[in-house]
């Protein structure tokens, strides 16, 4: 096949900067830095302002007591009775206390559930879970309340650190899901108009516990 002596010009120029390579021109813009800068007040005051810019609850406790007496008085703000629990190590935390309002009925009655957490992203107020943890993939989405209790050393500030941190703690095999809930449920799809709580919690409350 005859090849025009532009055609041949070009693959020529074409082999001669492949045997030549040059360093990137930006060699930062492949995403191995973040270009959100690292907020000075404190993750928990930056979770905390955009986690509330998105309808959630933030709650902070400084000790367990106050986490018992916090959880005893929404409770009774909100009138619950059946509040459902599936992980040991809070339930652990809360037995002290002998809340009435923690049972295992049955799940399609609850009124709330109470979850941990795998971390908090501060930058965008989201909430990492996992099938992983002992709440599973449902309870999380089911109930109408979502209460999440969570530590400060879980606090990351952005999605990237979060998802470093499951790496980390899960080596070799992530998982089967990861989610990332970001305030309560909402959607858009009629109208444009903003309705919270349609697939999932109405209301999502985050009690960040510094221990």
């Amino acid at each position: 096949m005859k090849v025009s002596p532009a055609k041949e010009n070009i693959l020529k120029r074409v082999r001669n900067a492949l045997s030549q390579p040059v360093q990137l021109p930006f060699p930062h813009a492949e995403g191995n830095n973040s270009v959100f800068e690292t907020a000075h007040e404190g993750l928990e005051i930056k979770f905390a302002e955009e986690f509330s810019k998105l309808q959630g609850k933030f709650i902070f406790c400084s000790s367990r007591d106050e986490l018992a007496e916090n959880l005893q008085t929404l409770v009774e703000n909100k009138e619950w009775t059946h509040v459902h629990c599936k992980t040991p190590s809070l339930e652990s935390i809360l037995r002290p206390y002998n809340p009435a309002y923690l049972n295992v009925g049955d799940e399609r009655t609850l009124d709330a559930a109470i979850t941990d957490c795998e971390y908090l992203i501060a930058r965008t107020g989201s909430i990492i879970m996992s099938a992983a943890q002992p709440s599973g993939r449902a309870l999380p989405v089911y109930a109408p309340y979502h209460i999440v209790v969570a530590y400060t050393h879980q606090l990351v500030f952005d999605l990237k650190d979060g998802i470093n941190k499951m790496k980390e703690k899960y080596p070799g095999q992530l998982p089967s899901m990861i989610s990332f809930a970001t305030g309560p449920s909402r959607t858009a799809d009629i109208e444009k108009t903003l309705v919270v709580g349609v697939h999932g919690p109405k209301e999502v409350y985050v009690f960040l516990l510094d221990e």
